[in-house]
């Protein structure tokens, strides 16, 4: 019988994302031969929902909860938790949980789970609360136990023992919320002086890691006092700063993100007034009144405020971050320092979760002896605290060699690029082999702190024999390469892409998937087959510096030696320890089919289709015809526009014509186009470099940056199109130019991503599965490469909301299923695609789908949409990739049948 692994994620702090995303990857990860996983969310109000599994693949907590249904209206559509409500009483809180799940009671929670995997974060996740629920209702769980737990949430109270313990630290003081206020302000800034010095970093200190997180270089009391109430989540704003805001609406946007805002609800004081405010529009209108009737300033106030903000000296030095474990005899094992590289922002959300944004270097580039320094201080500490199972501890190492260490933390962020799977990769563990050694040493570890449970010993002993079982399962499983990486601006996407296609078959108990990583240009592909510590590395031009260069760290093999006990029980026979370039000869003689995770070029323009035909290879996706004409943007709109289907107006920009008389080029284009429109790559992916334009000078910027000879990026052209920090804009001889296209006099307008499947009838022909499509909300121009990617980024409402009336919104998606299955037919899509479009929906029921771009390989991330969709459809994000690969078989097979 099968582990009942219950997965906690979600809850009521300011990580629930990051908590809900990573929920998620556990889901997916866990062994399907070992555990029967059960989704356990926790919602901001504290409730207990075995959450129905199609929500689990949500893009956000936010995308379902609350309710589509039971949303209030919003003129300008803010995103809101379910805590935007107000103050719902029990029954209605029941009411909401009843349309994603079923409340638990925890008196049951004993009858449903067997073990219970802890991925919340922050206060009530991580602080030993929920770790002495646990403990108090029998059921045994991963991590550390109560009293660590505590230690480990509170900054300032670590802070204190690791000094008492001798480590060093950074000269630091804590200020309490209650000994706050702004006539203070001069005695604590003057203490700062005193006793820090500038530059200081301020913090939260019963938050994560990057949450309400200033650093202070200028000896600024005005500056000083805004960290101080950014790290209590309190705000106050005048009538001259809030006059001022361009955007009032972003600024609200933005004011109440609980990741880096002061959050909502909040409690907002107009003079002796307090008023506790739920909504993000109410919030708007009752600022915008306050200054309106005379207020001069007004101040805000997070109902989840700090209690205590650390201040501390800044540490000069390289940061890094390190994952320490038990062994299998107990003691210790720091895995090799990670090194975050970074400019000179902060390490935040954006900076963690998207690929690409920062460097993670492992082990971090310092001589043996510096390493070594570093990893008998995060032991010392894990021991010290009394941490169990496993810990990420963070820290700072000067040029003089001296160790700092700080933000211990019990439960680590567990998304697909995080510290957590990247340094267990290192010693050959894979994410579904580290999570089960994680289950199975907190079992053992349970044994001890739980020892009047006598159960788990039984557990222990059941799940050890499990184990056993696997390795003679092996031999028998199908060998499914999947190709990830290339030289596109979407690589690093198309990394995360093949990243949780890999993951996702390595925890079936049907496929063995090898990661091979593809480089090189269009006159040469280029592949590695990788080992997993290559694949968990955290951009794809990481990945191909350590495919060309590659080399084992003597700190690497010295930890691999150390942990040999847990490689041999968890690892199989099929793993690789270094990478090998290999041709499409060689591997067709290790795969036995293949998965392209690519975004633009090569993977979907049909050159890669041609070498796996070449080599008899079955892979996933439309074939090589198709490929060519959907990787141009172009040529597929003219093709759905000469068969009667609506594309955006449309044009050519060339690089001859354009550089041979740039000004009458642009009197041409203008002749054609009124500004905005929208310019974007003719043959790349679908988020690479989509910019609406407003005027002249963006577009001169644009065609600049597109059309430019050197790999850099001009820092003004760069301004003027307001590129985010390190986003990549690709060099091309081509870009197209297309209509805004608008609501014009439609009654109801929207933008959607819609997926679909294709499966093969017993005569061979192709049959198309049309999902219910997602309605796509962008905070700003365009939707960006967060939004479309990144878990708890932007908003995707599935199914796409044609109108209040079910009857009626069923007539419009059945009619916007039928032009997209007509699209897929005259492009002879295979397999399973993305389609975006714009629908305008009119007062006689008039239905109109603007076909904007078709992806024959979309991005297949944790996040993306097709996920809800297929989830809609009655598939998990493994069978829908399942029928994806049966599909290149079938089709394979059917092709050597017909040539017989």
């Amino acid at each position: 019988m099968k582990l009942k692994v219950g997965i906690v994620f979600g809850g009521f702090s300011r990580e629930r994302e990051i908590s809900f995303a990573g929920g998620r990857t556990v889901y997916d990860n866990l062994n399907k031969s070992l555990f029967d996983a059960v989704p356990i969310f926790v919602d901001s109000f504290g409730n207990f929902v075995l959450l129905d599994w199609q929500y689990i693949y949500k893009g956000s907590i936010r995308d379902f909860y609350p309710p589509v249904d039971k949303l209030p209206g919003s003129s300008n559509e803010f995103q809101i938790y379910a805590e935007s409500l107000g103050e719902l009483k029990p029954y209605e809180q029941e009411a909401l949980i009843s349309s994603i799940g079923k409340k638990i009671q925890l008196s049951d929670l004993s009858n449903i789970i067997d073990f219970a995997f802890l991925c919340l974060h922050g206060p009530y996740g991580e602080d030993g609360r929920i770790q002495g629920l646990f403990e108090y209702l029998g059921i045994p769980y991963s991590g550390s136990g109560i009293l660590s737990s505590a230690i480990g949430i509170n900054k300032a109270v670590q802070k204190k023992l690791m000094v008492a313990s001798g480590f060093e630290s950074p000269a630091f003081f804590s200020v309490m919320k209650e000994d706050f206020s702004s006539d203070k302000i001069y005695t604590l800034f003057d203490r700062v002086k005193r006793e820090i010095g500038f530059p200081c970093v301020v913090k939260p200190a019963n938050q994560g890691s990057s949450i309400g997180v200033s650093i202070l270089n200028n000896e600024s009391k005005e500056e000083f006092e805004k960290a101080l109430l950014n790290a209590f989540f309190v705000k106050t704003l005048n009538a001259d700063e809030w006059n001022a805001v361009k955007n009032q609406t972003e600024y609200i946007r933005t004011l109440t993100d609980i990741r880096e805002g002061v959050g909502i609800p909040l409690t907002i004081i107009v003079g002796s007034k307090k008023e506790t405010v739920h909504h993000p529009e109410v919030l708007l209108a009752k600022i915008d009144d306050a200054f309106k009737t005379g207020a001069q300033s007004i101040s805000l106030e997070s109902l989840d405020s700090e209690s205590e903000v650390l201040i501390e000296g800044f540490i000069d030095g390289k940061e890094f971050s390190v994952i320490v474990i038990r062994n299998e005899d107990f003691s210790p094992v720091a895995l090799p320092p990670t090194e975050i590289r970074k400019g000179k922002e902060l390490f935040d959300y954006r900076s963690k979760y998207l690929p690409g944004l920062s460097r993670k270097i492992t082990p971090i580039n310092l001589p043996y002896e510096n390493i070594q320094e570093i990893r008998k201080e995060c032991e010392r500490l894990f021991s010290a605290l009394n941490f169990n199972v496993y810990a990420r501890i963070d820290g700072f190492i000067t040029a003089e060699g001296k160790v700092f260490l700080n933000d211990p933390n019990t439960t680590s962020g567990m998304m697909p690029s995080s510290f957590f799977f990247h340094q267990a990769a290192e010693i050959g563990l894979n994410p579904s082999q580290f999570l089960t050694y994680i289950i199975r040493t907190s079992l053992l570890e349970r044994t001890h702190d739980m020892r009047d449970r006598k159960s788990i010993a039984t557990l222990l002993k059941d799940l050890d024999k499990a184990i056993l079982s696997l390795k003679s399962a092996e031999s028998t499983k199908i060998r499914a390469a999947v190709i990830m990486g290339g030289y596109s601006s979407e690589r690093h996407i198309s990394v995360e892409s093949g990243r949780n296609i890999y993951e996702k078959l390595s925890s079936s108990s049907k496929y063995a998937p090898l990661p091979v990583f593809l480089t090189g240009n269009n006159d040469e592909h280029q592949l590695y087959h990788i080992p997993v510590n290559l694949m968990l590395k955290d951009n794809a031009d990481d990945i191909r510096e350590k495919a060309e260069h590659f080399s084992v760290h003597e700190v690497i093999r010295e930890i691999m030696n150390l942990c040999e006990n847990i490689t041999s029980k968890y690892t199989d026979a099929q793993s690789v320890l270094q990478p090998r370039k290999i041709s499409y000869t060689d591997l067709a003689e290790i795969a036995d089919e293949v998965f392209i995770a690519l975004h633009g070029r090569p993977g979907e323009d049909g050159a890669i289709q041609k070498e796996l035909e070449k080599v008899g290879l079955p892979y996933n996706g439309s074939g090589i015809e198709s490929s060519k004409i959907t990787i141009n943007k172009y040529e597929t709109n003219e093709i759905l526009h000469q068969n009667g289907l609506h594309v955006a107006q449309h044009a050519l920009v060339n690089i001859s014509d354009y550089n041979k008389d740039a000004d009458q080029f642009i009197k041409e284009i203008l002749k054609k186009f009124r500004f905005p429109f929208i310019a974007k790559p003719v043959d790349d992916g679908c988020s690479s470099a989509v910019k609406k334009v407003k005027n002249e000078e963006e577009l001169r910027s644009f065609a600049a940056l597109i059309f430019r000879q050197q790999e850099e990026l001009s820092e003004r052209e760069a301004a003027i199109l307001n590129l985010k920090l390190k986003e990549e804009f690709p060099q091309k001889n081509q870009f197209l130019i297309e209509e805004l296209i608008e609501k014009k006099d439609a009654a109801h307008f929207l933008e959607i991503t819609g997926g679909m499947l294709t499966t093969l009838d017993e005569n061979g022909n192709c049959v198309y599965q049309i999902f219910e499509a997602s309605e796509a909300l962008s905070e700003g121009d365009v939707l960006s490469l967060e939004e479309k990617f990144l878990a708890g980024q932007g908003q995707n409402i599935t199914p796409a909301r044609y109108a209040k009336d079910p009857k009626e919104r069923q007539r419009i998606s059945e009619i916007v299923k039928a032009e997209f299955k007509k699209a897929a037919e005259l492009l002879k899509i295979e397999g399973y695609s993305r389609i975006d479009a714009f629908v305008r929906i009119y007062k006689d029921g008039k239905v109109e789908v603007i076909f904007i771009e078709v992806n024959s390989l979309p991005g297949m991330t944790p996040a993306t949409c097709i996920f809800h969709q297929s989830a809609i459809a009655g598939l998990k994000p493994y069978e829908f990739i399942d029928k994806i690969l049966e599909y290149g078989r079938e089709k394979k097979n059917r092709t050597v049948e017909l040539n017989q």
